[in-house]
């Protein structure tokens, strides 16, 4: 498919999806397929990839507006990190919804509408992220910037099942952010795989290189409440580690859960005031009544508490450092719970604050982290987070991709990267491995079914090869994968154009009767392409 007719999926699947609220400045179509038309070089490293961007980064052209219309501003430049995005040859479709000034981990908190979460829209999608993370989910974008200063880049990778990379801070460029916490907040990455989220982190920095040999993981001795389920899909993640070779140990994670009550419940919060408290106190009426509480309630916090949270956040700095020289990442769950909205209306402060046990305390200590899927509880994403020293973010990423044996399967439709299934793959774990085309052996439907499908069926003659995709289950996910997929579709052997026979999707024959014949186009990304 070429980057024309990507860039029109794209907005084919905006449309399909239906999500307005994931959106504060979208780019017309038109232009975008202008500028995509105009890229010519491809030997860019992320030519053709398409981004959304967090509303309160600038994005020259989109207003800047921090998910507060009032206080938006048309921006002169493109952030740094845009800037660079678009010199590694990326595409940016537009700015995206978000906790107003990025203050909360819901999602909810906003005029432009809550966003809903990408598996289950009666629950949050999290925050403060929330569109960068449900664009990346519903496969919109390949990758999308975020923030991260209490969790904002990881707690919506976790509920919606992709990957939410938070480089050590500074590592990526602030300039151009609105600020939350200006000393500590960071630009983060979400995508849906690690492989694609590391790739664009050595695409737009310089992180250290990555730890070569067996790894050793710190687990916490007491993990405190989690929702139903989650303590034992935790337990399994770690199984799945100590199975694929990295040596588990349990340690003491008291120094990160105290720091991380610091961050709203001491002086910290008053930066945020430093950074927008004005406003908000000019602007009361333009403004979410919870974020204009926690902001302009740090007002009147005395210089002294400051110093003396200082003195307590060196100190517990030392000791979670203390904590990392005997291990290569902390293993924890990446939050505690999935609310839903509901729940998140009827007690905002409480709900949001318990979200932040594990995350809070990163930027504090000037960690790196990296939020991945692992599996599902109760049919939602259930994730997990790595917690490393400073710029040990590309080690994260290789200790990320080490649990557990995989299985290859091949995906013909609805499960492509950007298609609406998709998230059914990645909130499992799996990876994506390459493009490939089956034998020309094959004839392809579209189904009549919703979401709409195509089935392949094999011929004994006048068959045609067919794109597809490659990626790699984790076994122990793949059973559940397989029981739930919905007749007249099955799980066969597929032979691809190099002679290989994978596990992939097949249809059964006789559901085709009547189904139109779309082998000419080549594929399923073609077909829709081209109605």
């Amino acid at each position: 498919m070429s980057l024309v007719e990507r860039v029109r999926a794209a907005y084919r699947r905006i449309e399909q999806v239906d999500r307005p609220e994931i959106w504060i400045g979208l780019r017309p179509e038109a232009d975008v397929l202008a500028e995509a038309a105009a890229l010519e070089a491809r030997g860019l490293p992320l030519y053709g990839t398409l981004v959304a961007v967090k509303g309160n980064i600038d994005v020259a052209g989109l207003p800047t507006t921090a998910g507060c219309p009032a206080y938006a501003y048309q921006p002169g430049a493109d952030a740094p990190v845009v800037a660079r995005l678009r010199a590694a040859g990326a595409l940016v479709l537009g700015t995206t919804n978000l906790d107003q000034f990025a203050t909360g981990l819901v999602g909810t908190r906003s005029p432009y509408g809550a966003v809903r979460n990408a598996v289950d829209p009666a629950y949050v999608s999290g925050g403060s992220s929330s569109g960068s993370a449900v664009a990346v989910a519903l496969g919109i974008v390949d990758l999308a910037l975020g923030t991260d200063t209490a969790g904002s880049g990881r707690v919506p990778a976790a509920f919606n099942g992709i990957v939410g990379l938070k480089p050590t801070p500074g590592l990526l460029p602030t300039e151009g952010v609105v600020p939350a916490c200006r000393s500590i907040d960071c630009v983060s990455l979400f995508a849906r795989t690690v492989e694609e989220a590391a790739f664009a982190l050595t695409c737009l920095a310089e992180p250290a290189q990555v730890h070569t040999g067996r790894f050793r993981i710190g687990v916490p001795a007491e993990l405190g409440p989690l929702a139903p389920g989650w303590t034992e899909a935790f337990a399994a993640t770690v199984e799945d580690y100590a199975a694929a070779g990295a040596e588990v140990t349990t340690v003491d994670i008291s120094a990160f859960l105290d720091a991380a009550q610091l961050l709203y419940g001491g002086a910290f919060v008053a930066e945020r005031y430093t950074a927008v408290g004005e406003f908000l106190e000019s602007h009361p009426d333009d403004c979410d009544p919870v974020v204009h509480g926690i902001i302009t309630g740090a007002r009147d916090i005395r210089a002294h508490r400051l110093f003396a949270d200082q003195e307590t956040l060196a100190r517990l700095r030392t000791e979670a450092l203390a904590t990392l020289t005997g291990v290569d990442a902390l293993l924890l769950p990446t939050t505690t719970e999935h609310p839903t909205l509901a729940e998140v209306a009827a007690d905002p402060v409480a709900v949001n604050a318990r979200l932040g046990r594990f995350t809070n305390s990163t930027n504090l200590f000037g960690l790196s982290a990296l939020a991945v899927p692992a599996g599902t509880v109760a049919g939602r994403p259930f994730g997990v987070m790595l917690v490393g020293a400073p710029h040990d973010d590309l080690k994260l990423t290789a200790l990320a991709s080490l649990p557990g044996a995989r299985v290859p399967i091949v995906v013909v439709g609805a499960h492509l990267r950007g298609q609406p299934l998709n998230h059914e793959l990645t909130s499992r774990g799996s990876r994506f491995v390459s493009e490939v085309d089956t034998a020309a052996s094959y004839r392809l439907y579209a189904l009549d079914t919703v979401p709409p499908k195509p089935g392949l069926v094999r011929v004994p003659a006048d068959g045609v090869s067919v794109a597809a995709e490659v990626w790699s289950l984790p076994v122990r996910s793949f059973g559940e994968f397989v029981s739930r997929i919905p007749s007249p579709l099955a799980i066969g052997k597929v032979e691809l154009a190099d002679g290989r026979e994978v596990s992939g999707f097949l249809c059964e024959p006789s559901a085709t009767e009547g189904a139109k014949d779309i082998s000419f186009t080549g594929g399923w990304l073609a077909y829709l392409a081209s109605r």
